[in-house]
């Protein structure tokens, strides 16, 4: 895939994420967005790297959906964790 489809999907994996995980998030709508961004390249670097599963070219894999979506909620909570208490209620 290339790069433009890695931010299509990040995006994506991003609402998908925030969806799966409501709240506030302390960076907004553009930060939900790019840590969506992130965590597609993060989870895909894992999915290639560490648990031995090839990224396909194809834009439609479950798997790198999956690899997309998983990377974006660690990255989301791991923000969360970091940085949740900084903005006022």
């Amino acid at each position: 895939m290339s790069v433009i489809s890695w931010i299509v999907l990040g995006l994506l994996a991003g609402v998908i994420a925030k969806v799966l995980l409501p709240g506030r998030d302390p960076g907004g709508l553009i930060g939900t967005t790019l840590i969506g961004i992130t965590g597609a390249f993060t989870g895909g670097w894992i999915s290639a790297r560490f648990l031995d599963r090839p990224i396909s070219n194809d834009f439609y894999d479950g798997a790198t959906w999956l690899a997309a979506i998983g990377g974006s909620l660690v990255l989301l909570i791991a923000y969360r964790i970091l940085f949740g208490h900084s903005r006022p209620r």
